[in-house]
């Protein structure tokens, strides 16, 4: 049935486009990598997991529409990077009042929810994520194959699944560090401010770029 909506030759392209995109630096690879060298691949992943949920309502808010209004106005755009980068501040103070990070298996379930939690969150509060799919989706799409909603809804699919594998790829190239920044007592005892770090420049990187 796909097929019959999108051809081959359309699929592969924007498969391949989607990969590429996803490689390209940015905060949300960036932060995958970076909690994956400080707190090991779970992290990662449970965040990429989170990445790709908000994904799927970036999805649903283009199908319908919704995007158009980050686009059209500058309150909504602006309201919504603000909310994103107070709650990446939060979690950034939360990581500074935090002790040196020790894990148990009774705690490790609540906080790869929080971690997907996170990914999710930092997800849907960025706008500039609801204006790149408003952008890049519409590429690809041809009103002469059908449901303009329902060729959103398959390349959205796509694209999750392009940055799922792209993300989980980094988070597991990224915990290779992690050893290595436990050998080092200095790392080891500011990890939580190498944390909170990352969290602030995410949260000046939302807001003024």
């Amino acid at each position: 049935m796909i097929f019959e909506i999108l051809n081959l030759e359309t699929i592969i392209a924007f498969v391949l486009a989607s990969v590429v995109l996803s490689l390209v630096p940015g905060p949300d690879n960036i932060f995958v990598m970076t909690n994956s060298a400080l707190k090991g691949w779970k992290s990662g992943f449970y965040i990429t997991l989170g990445l790709c949920t908000g994904l799927i309502g970036h999805t649903i808010l283009v199908a319908i529409g919704v995007s158009v209004i980050f686009q059209t106005s500058a309150l909504a755009f602006n309201g919504l990077k603000i909310i994103g980068a107070c709650y990446l501040i939060y979690l950034g103070w939360l990581s500074l009042k935090s002790k040196e990070l020790n894990i148990d298996s009774n705690d490790a379930e609540s906080i790869n929810r929080s971690y997907y939690i996170t990914g999710i969150v930092m997800n849907l509060t960025n706008p500039k994520v609801a204006l790149f799919f408003l952008v890049f989706l519409p590429q690809f799409i041809n009103p002469i194959n059908g449901s303009v909603t329902i060729q959103i809804f398959i390349l959205g699919f796509l694209f999750i699944l392009s940055a799922l594998f792209v993300f989980s790829s980094i988070a597991f190239l990224g915990s290779f560090l992690e050893g290595y920044l436990k050998k080092s007592s200095t790392i080891n005892k500011n990890i939580n401010k190498l944390a909170a770090l990352v969290y602030f420049a995410l949260a000046i990187n939302l807001f003024f770029l």
